[in-house]
């Protein structure tokens, strides 16, 4: 059996996959020089009825930062001073979408401004992967002399981030961007489905609530990439932004409750399992209003909601430990399992990374994270379940032979009475179906009981046994044959009739005859009786018994070591079965 916490082959394979896809989309260059303009934009505040042309006459402070901007239009401009040397092959690359409109002007040394813009909704040719919008200068023969960004109902300043770049490497690391994500949600999406199928398939409650988690975090990558826009352009911008935060919340309350029904109950203390999971509700309800807010107080709740995401991650590695601590396998799954998200969680709630990665920053990371965090669950689910599986597979074989011992005889190895019954039932009822004839010989040993008396118990075992081996030649798909108790035998076949079963009868009591039993009792020979009962059609095994045990005593009273044969008529009357026979055929 393999070691808890090991992956499974298929597993590997996944993960294999994932790296080499993301290695390779890793390799993807972006050499040209990229610039991270926010440090040095200048801003100014309007209404937002200011027409754009007006530009000119607008007075920027480079000093400070923007205030009372949400309900109005933030402009924003780059100083020539941080411009590239290069400025006729240029591309601003903004990550940020909570906003009506982005406008955005570049400036030349002849007097003329070149605007592009983008509307909640309306992206058109602007949009890139990982959320990104692209605004590349156009070609003129004039340097370009200044950038301004106008953002109309913008929700916070402290979430932009915006980069100069060549338009080459904007394209190289927007390509990158959207090949790594494609390759991530990919898995995601693999992940998510066949989680769900193990969850209806065995039944299991976290399972589901991982393939929940799984799903809602394939779709937040989705929106967060924008590559939904291929299908749903028109939820551009803010619809997309709000939607991503929702999900990003309730997948932290999904993953959590995951983490939470997975030990089996007791393996974690009930008041910490159900102060976690109010703590997973808390950042999902924390969520709604962060949603949908526009304004103030946005940058305050979002920082709330990154310090509950710390402690609801906290929780949830402490109740994981519990859980490991008290043997539960299924923890050790789910700690090599969120190892990963929760390091890289932590991670970017202490480091600003949202300018690194080509500036997909901290949501690629969590995507990766996540992505790392579905293929070893299912892996781990699918060696668990396998391990299950095997276990249940040898449970049921172990029984199934338990019931085959129950039904064998254990000194000839033989079926026992009540297992030849059975098979003999099987038998019939084929017959019955065919319209085949069937027929029961009844075997005893002469003078068994003489045996026993004078070469010892032990002696008549060994007969028994070498009696058993023979009678099982004749054992097959169409003979069933048993040790009925004692020193009698019986065969049940199908098939036979008249001249052709009276000789098979005569070859069981010639076989018989002629066993070896020179080591248990010498020369003494051992002989046998048989008597048979025949049926033109089958009928039931009790009634074949007991006219085979009144043409057996038939054949005990006509000198014995003989086959007498009687015939069951169809319907007859009761056979009289045992009346008038000896109490014990020991003596034979």
């Amino acid at each position: 059996m393999k070691p808890a916490g090991k992956l499974s082959g298929a597993a590997w394979r996944w993960i294999g996959l994932a790296l080499i896809v993301l290695a390779t989309c890793w390799g993807i260059p972006a050499r040209a020089e990229t610039i991270n303009v926010k440090p040095a934009l200048c801003h100014a505040v309007t209404d937002r009825e200011q027409r754009d042309d007006t530009l000119s006459s607008l007075r920027f402070s480079c000093t400070g930062t923007p205030q009372d901007y949400q309900q109005r239009s933030l402009w924003l401009t780059i100083p020539t001073a941080r411009l590239p040397a290069d400025r006729r092959d240029l591309a601003l690359m903004v990550h940020q979408s909570r906003f009506d409109r982005l406008a955005v002007a570049f400036s030349y040394a002849d007097g003329a401004v070149k605007w592009q813009e983008v509307r909640g909704g309306q992206f058109g040719a602007h949009w890139r992967a990982a959320g990104q919008i692209v605004f590349e200068a156009p070609d003129r023969d004039a340097p370009l002399t200044g950038v301004t960004m106008r953002f109309d109902h913008f929700a916070g300043y402290g979430l932009l981030h915006a980069r100069l770049m060549s338009k080459a490497a904007s394209t190289a690391q927007s390509t990158a961007l959207a090949a790594v994500a494609a390759a991530a949600l990919t898995l995601l999406l693999i992940g998510s489905i066949y989680t769900f199928s193990l969850a209806l398939a065995v039944r299991r409650q976290y399972l589901a609530w991982h393939g929940a988690w799984a799903a809602c975090m394939f779709l937040w990558g989705l929106i967060w990439s924008q590559l939904h826009l291929l299908v749903i352009p028109a939820m551009a911008g803010r619809a997309s932004a709000q939607t991503g935060t929702f999900l990003s919340c309730l997948a932290i309350t999904l993953g959590t409750a995951s983490a939470l029904t997975a030990p089996r109950p007791g393996a974690v203390p009930r008041w910490a399992k159900v102060g976690t999971l109010a703590l997973g509700v808390t950042i999902l309800l924390l969520g709604i209003p962060l949603t949908f807010m526009r304004g103030a107080g946005l940058m305050e709740l979002d920082a709330i909601l990154g310090f509950l995401i710390l402690a609801d991650l906290l929780a949830v590695a402490l109740c994981l430990a519990c859980a490991w601590r008290r043997g539960e396998a299924k923890a050790r799954d789910f700690a090599g399992a969120w190892f990963v998200p929760m390091a890289t969680l932590a991670f970017i709630q202490l480091v600003d990374v949202d300018d690194g990665f080509w500036n997909g920053g901290s949501k690629l990371l969590i995507l990766l994270a996540t992505t790392w965090q579905t293929l070893w669950l299912s892996g781990a689910a699918t060696r668990r379940l396998g391990r299950l599986r095997i276990e249940r597979d040898r449970a049921r074989a172990a029984e199934i032979q338990a019931r085959e011992l129950a039904r064998r005889d254990a000194l000839t190895g033989l079926r026992n009475r009540r297992g030849l019954i059975e098979s003999a039932a099987r038998l019939l009822e084929h017959a019955r179906a065919n319209q085949l004839p069937a027929a029961f010989l009844l075997v005893d040993i002469d003078r068994f009981k003489a045996i026993n008396d004078v070469h010892g118990h032990d002696a008549g075992d060994a007969v028994l046994r070498q009696v058993g081996r023979r009678i099982a030649a004749w054992e097959g798909t169409m003979c069933t044959v048993g040790r009925i108790g004692g020193e009698e035998f019986g065969l049940l076949t199908i098939g036979l009739e008249g001249v052709v079963l009276r000789r098979f009868a005569e070859s069981v009591r010639l076989g018989i005859a002629a066993c070896d039993h020179g080591e248990a009792i010498g020369a003494q020979s051992v002989t046998a009786s048989i008597g048979v009962a025949e049926a033109v059609r089958a009928t039931e095994f009790q009634r074949l018994f007991r006219r085979a045990d009144e043409a057996l005593y038939d054949a005990k009273r006509a000198g014995r070591d003989r086959v007498v044969s009687r015939r069951v008529e169809a319907g007859g009357g009761q056979p009289r079965g045992r009346a008038g026979r000896p109490a014990s055929r020991s003596g034979g």
